[in-house]
């Protein structure tokens, strides 16, 4: 499986996947609050007083190589609409996990989200040679849950109690998956959605 390089951005017709970085944390903030996003229970989407800690989080652990961040910029506004990430980077097994996933109350809903989740697979399957790419999401969030099996993915289980969320709650986290003989029927399904 091949390096990902720092400055890595994937480019479509409606968002920008940009490498996460400081400077954009006022942006992030930004579109955090489309939505009051923070207060939802089961995202991981950072409050205005965390959201430094949360970049910064994440760039160190793509300087370790467990992640590669990324910012979602819509191009027909030029704003920073969310974040989402590949991470469980495992280059010896070729497989790694898409997730860290949101976005701004104006971006949900919208051809963003299916052209992001194109973009990361199609570099996951055809740039990285990935066997394997994994979607986690809460047992509390069937919006999400609903959202990863419509794009085709597989659920495996159920990871019990796999991690303490805020507030100290023990978190089920469902995991799906897609394997690279699957991608190409896949990739069609999320082309013919997005030309709709």
């Amino acid at each position: 499986m091949q390096h990902l390089p720092r400055e890595l951005s994937l480019v479509g017709e409606y968002a920008i996947l940009e490498p996460l970085q400081l400077e954009q944390v006022p942006e992030l903030i930004a579109a955090a609050a489309d939505g009051e996003l923070w207060n939802l229970n089961f995202t991981s989407v950072p409050t205005p007083e965390t959201t430094e800690q949360y970049v910064q989080e994440a760039l160190d652990n793509q300087t370790v190589g467990h992640q590669h961040p990324f910012a979602i910029r819509r191009k027909s506004d030029g704003r920073i609409v969310g974040c989402t990430r590949f991470y469980e980077i495992q280059q010896q097994h070729f497989n790694l996990a898409i997730g860290y996933t949101w976005y701004a109350k104006s971006a949900q809903r919208t051809a963003i989200n299916t052209e992001c989740k194109l973009m990361l697979l199609t570099h996951a399957f055809e740039q990285l040679d990935c066997i394997s790419v994994m979607f986690h999401t809460d047992d509390q969030n069937p919006i999400s849950q609903a959202a990863i099996a419509r794009l085709g993915a597989t659920k495996d289980g159920v990871l019990r109690n796999h991690k303490i969320v805020a507030g100290g709650r023990y978190r089920h986290t469902w995991q799906f998956s897609i394997i690279d003989s699957e991608w190409p029927q896949i990739k069609q399904h999320l082309v013919d959605r997005l030309s709709l």
